[in-house]
């Protein structure tokens, strides 16, 4: 593993690591993160790739981890700007670096929706995403949707508007997180187009052109996703991509834990394969 340095169009540097196998084989895969999500969660899943000779790289969007400022007060940053300025990055020095490797990308939670921000996307043979879903709040179950409407709906915007961030890893959602991502994870929740509506706000979307393979991982303990929400991000966001679905049951898990998070720690390891297997 090697710290990398990607740069993005707009002149923001941003934090990524290279797991080079000893015997590659050809293949390059792009983990995008979740919401609030650090890249060294994905480190023994990248090391786990590499094994079998697959090169793999991470990296943290601007304001998470190590692509964070010292101050996310006022810090400039969104899920779009993710999508089409940091993400747009990885996939530059990856066909810079790899232009004649086969590409993949795994794609977990927020790191799935901001695919089709990026025309870089049509160049990836296949993906995976993980725990990921058309988010809004309609499709949630009951009790996670009251949850929803109070976080989101009351306490996010005034919390965001008073700290000029969201710290969101004093309610258990991971990093804190800069205003604009804060907001643009409230309209996936609150907004029934969710998605859609972000792709709205770009200039360019191309997640309607984009036709690749996915698997679709969900895990049955994952009490934000449903498979209504999960189902309407294919059908209504990426209606041309050809999705093969998996449920994780939670006695596959040593732990009996997967969950929104879980799936990338190491002691569920054994749950990778259909990973490794979809892109073989």
């Amino acid at each position: 593993m090697k710290a990398v340095s990607l740069q993005t169009s707009d002149g923001f540097e941003l934090s990524g690591h290279l797991f080079e196998p000893e015997n590659p084989n050809g293949k390059i895969v792009v983990v995008n993160s979740a919401t609030g999500v650090k890249q060294q969660i994905y480190f023994a899943f990248s090391e786990y790739l590499a094994q079998f000779g697959y090169t793999v790289i991470t990296y943290d969007y601007r304001g998470i981890g190590k692509s964070k400022p010292e101050k996310l007060k006022g810090f400039q940053a969104s899920m779009r700007i993710w999508g089409t300025q940091d993400f747009k990055a990885v996939t530059d020095y990856i066909q810079y670096h790899f232009p004649h490797y086969k590409k993949y990308a795994v794609g977990h939670s927020v790191g799935a929706l901001i695919l089709g921000m990026n025309k870089d996307s049509q160049k990836f043979e296949k993906f995976i995403f993980v725990g990921t879903q058309k988010a809004f709040v309609g499709h949630l179950n009951v009790q996670t949707k009251a949850l929803a409407y109070l976080g989101f709906g009351v306490l996010q915007p005034v919390i965001t508007r008073i700290f000029g961030y969201f710290p969101a890893q004093y309610f258990g959602l991971g990093e804190s997180l800069p205003s604009g991502s804060a907001k643009d994870w409230r309209t996936l929740i609150l907004n029934k187009k969710s998605t859609n509506k972000l792709l709205e706000k770009i200039n360019e979307e191309y997640s309607r052109i984009l036709n690749q393979e996915v698997l679709v991982i969900r895990a049955e303990d994952d009490t934000w996703l449903t498979d209504k929400g999960v189902k309407k991000l294919m059908s209504e966001t990426y209606p041309a991509m050809k999705p093969e679905y998996r449920l994780m049951r939670t006695v596959e898990s040593k732990k009996r834990t997967i969950g929104h998070v879980n799936f990338f720690r190491s002691y569920n390891r054994d749950l990778w394969k259909v990973i490794a297997d979809f892109i073989s």
